[in-house]
């Protein structure tokens, strides 16, 4: 017989989870980050448990990542960002590398830390994707947050 594992989104009320925000574009990310904690307060998580970190940009946010790691120990993080696709290269560089050092610091820590850093073509698409349009990637991550810290805690 088949053991399935599924998330249970109402055991969220001691969880302790850091937002780092990049401000770089911060007309983006500060809807992500009030998507991304209205999200968590929704579904239990106490606004005394939720820690919001800014950073310069997303390429700070790994190594902010590790020493909230040390510092809180959360629950798990929520990296949010947005880079928007300029006339060089260096687009290329931020998002490969903050996705390679939020994924590197999530998997050397053994510490969740899910991904809404943004990587758009222009700026209506980070606007669409920041809560006008396609809704709320910080709140969706938010979300995406709670559910896989449920199914964490039933391996336990």
């Amino acid at each position: 017989m088949t053991k399935t594992f599924s998330p249970k989104m109402n055991e969220n009320k001691d969880k302790k989870i850091a937002i780092i925000a990049s401000r770089f574009n911060d007309f983006i990310t500060s809807r992500l980050v009030e998507g991304a904690s209205g999200k968590l307060i929704e579904f239990g998580v106490s606004s005394k448990n939720i820690f919001i970190y800014w950073v310069p940009g997303s390429l700070e946010i790994p190594i902010m990542a590790q020493k909230i790691i040390k510092k809180i120990k959360p629950d798990a993080l929520i990296a949010a960002g947005a880079v928007i696709r300029g006339e060089t290269d260096h687009y290329n560089i931020v998002i490969n590398e903050s996705a390679k050092g939020v994924s590197g610091v999530s998997l050397a820590t053994d510490t969740p830390i899910l991904n809404a850093i943004l990587t758009c073509d222009n700026i209506d698409q980070a606007v669409a994707r920041s809560g006008v349009k396609a809704g709320n990637k910080g709140a969706e991550v938010a979300q995406a947050t709670l559910e896989l810290l449920s199914v964490i805690d039933q391996l336990k």
